[in-house]
């Protein structure tokens, strides 16, 4: 994750840095999530609705589809995976930059998305709880994809329940020179319940100075 010095992680009212605009942080990110050599990395509905930009455009019925799961591709170099409960994201092509998408779903999506997805020859898995339970699922990718390493890239409610669910055995922080200060702005975790107290302890790995005034955090996250 890229942050503020006061937890903040949506760039739109971030001050800005002495040596350019926000993209220099940007820029850094990027390069860190390559070394970081993910074998996908996951993020939320809002995130990729930012990334898909496609309207809903079901094919006529009726339609074949299969439950739980659909795998276009099983031979990606990575993939792009993402959380949408109720099926609102929308995709005009099967990958973004070039990562083959992996949509996760609640159980009560209609069988017209799917085959919305299906053509659009998008992957997708539909979960088996209403809560959406991270562990199964995971496992399906790593089972069925070869998934291993996976980035965790989203906001904060699938950053807190990825870290709730005990599936986060790392934290890498990027944290910028700059702060936001707003009120009721989300923060990189945001759990509402007290699942994580208690739950696990961060142990500092390593820590460096990158350009641009960012320090580059890592912790290993490990259960109590």
């Amino acid at each position: 994750m890229l942050i503020l010095l006061d937890g903040r992680i949506h760039p739109s009212r971030w001050t800005q840095s002495p040596d350019g605009d926000r993209g220099v942080w940007s820029s850094a990110y990027e390069r860190v999530h390559e070394t970081l050599a993910g074998d996908a990395w996951l993020v939320g509905r809002v995130t990729m609705a930012e990334m898909s930009k496609a309207d809903a455009h079901p094919p006529e019925g009726p339609f074949a589809v299969t439950r739980p799961h659909h795998f276009a591709r099983r031979d990606a170099d990575t993939y792009a995976i993402a959380f949408d409960r109720s099926g609102k994201l929308h995709f005009s092509k099967p990958d973004v930059g070039g990562d083959h998408v992996v949509v996760l779903l609640g159980p009560s999506v209609p069988d017209s998305h799917l085959a919305e997805l299906t053509k659009d020859g998008v992957s997708y898995v539909v979960a088996g709880d209403e809560g959406m339970d991270a562990r199964p699922l995971l496992e399906l990718l790593g089972r069925e994809l070869g998934i291993h390493r996976l980035l965790v890239e989203g906001g904060g409610n699938v950053n807190g329940s990825m870290m709730a669910a005990g599936v986060v055995d790392e934290l890498s922080i990027l944290l910028a020179p700059a702060v936001d200060g707003a009120v009721g702005i989300t923060g990189v975790f945001e759990v509402p319940d007290p699942r994580l107290a208690g739950k696990a302890r961060l142990r500092l790995t390593s820590n460096e100075t990158l350009e641009h005034g960012l320090v580059h955090l890592r912790y290993a996250v490990e259960p109590t």
